[in-house]
């Protein structure tokens, strides 16, 4: 793979991932054949702000996690109104790096 397209792809969507991914993720990248190259510019990944913001506005009813693919949370959080609010307040800390963690998975598919 070239690695001015490689890192072209990392430098538009790093904010999709954990830093400390990044290298393992640029790494993968470069070794892998082109026939993948058009499956992975096509992927959509998950936006970590819109799942804060919708986080914070309606997490207790679980919107977020279905927004990421989390369907059971989702579902434990709707019936729970997020944990009596109190799963809700914790996850307006944690849903960014749960949608993150959500990208890589997405990614490694593709990569492994």
């Amino acid at each position: 793979m070239d690695a001015q397209k490689v890192d072209m792809f990392i430098m538009t969507n790093s904010k999709y991932f954990e830093a400390y991914h990044l290298n393992t993720i640029r790494e993968r990248l470069l070794a892998i054949d082109d026939s993948k190259w058009a499956i992975l510019s096509t992927m959509q990944f998950h936006e970590p702000t819109t799942s804060l913001i919708v986080s914070i506005l309606a997490g207790s009813l679980g919107i977020d996690r279905f927004m990421i693919g989390d369907t059971g949370l989702g579902v434990g959080k709707l019936l729970t109104c997020g944990g009596l609010g109190i799963w809700a307040i914790i996850d307006w800390f944690m849903i960014q790096k749960a949608a993150r963690e959500k990208n890589m998975q997405k990614i490694q598919q593709i990569l492994y």
